[in-house]
């Protein structure tokens, strides 16, 4: 699954710790989210369009 979580991350200039902090997961999950290493759950995908205000169509992309 592809994402635009370094992108918006980087808009913002969070630290990958920095988002990990917001999120309440360690700087190795950002890191594997954004290297597609890691899929998110379903409660971690919302909470982290909640945290960049956009739906998570916008963030998470199937790479069908």
């Amino acid at each position: 699954m592809k994402n635009r979580l370094k992108v918006l991350r980087a808009e913002r200039d969070w630290s990958q710790a920095d988002l990990a902090e917001r999120l309440e997961v360690s700087r190795q999950t950002i890191n594997a989210l954004e290297t597609g290493k890691y899929d998110p759950s379903l409660p971690l995908a919302f909470k982290i369009a909640r945290l960049f205000e956009q739906p998570i169509e916008a963030i998470f992309q199937d790479e069908a």
